[in-house]
């Protein structure tokens, strides 16, 4: 029962963090996922491996990554001009002409029109550094 509540934390741990542990590094981002698979897991090494994530510092390549998984959510929804101006925008943080800010308040902008309970307990589009156990 005490694995089953580990378990169940853990994934709720990494639901609020994925997108940011991704913006930072997608080997980690990887290596929680198969973690997770793990019949048995620990909170505390979840929340070590996504504070070891939020160390190494954002990579733009890393960021339009993980605002393109994001976008993902939006893509049967949006309308074509949305899709543009979404694209557009992380061509222009990719090329360092947007900041990573606006690329959260676009994705909060399309999260009022489309509500995703998942995406808006993201730590990444709450602006939070990380999210930790206290």
């Amino acid at each position: 029962m005490e694995q089953t509540n580990q378990i169940s934390q853990c994934q709720h741990l990494w639901a609020r963090n994925k997108y940011l542990v991704l913006s930072h590094s997608s080997n980690i981002y990887n290596e929680i996922r198969q973690y997770l698979k793990n019949e048995e897991v620990e909170l505390s090494l979840v929340q070590e491996m996504i504070d070891c994530a939020c160390h190494i510092p954002e990579h733009r390549g890393q960021v339009c990554n993980a605002f393109q998984h994001i976008w993902g959510y939006f893509k049967k929804k949006a309308t074509e001009t949305e899709r543009k101006d979404y694209m557009f925008l992380l061509e222009r943080y990719h090329s360092g002409h947007a900041t990573k800010e606006e690329l959260i308040a676009k994705t909060r902008e399309l999260l009022e029109r489309y509500p995703n309970a998942y995406l808006q307990n993201s730590s990444l589009l709450k602006g939070d550094s990380h999210e930790t156990l206290a």
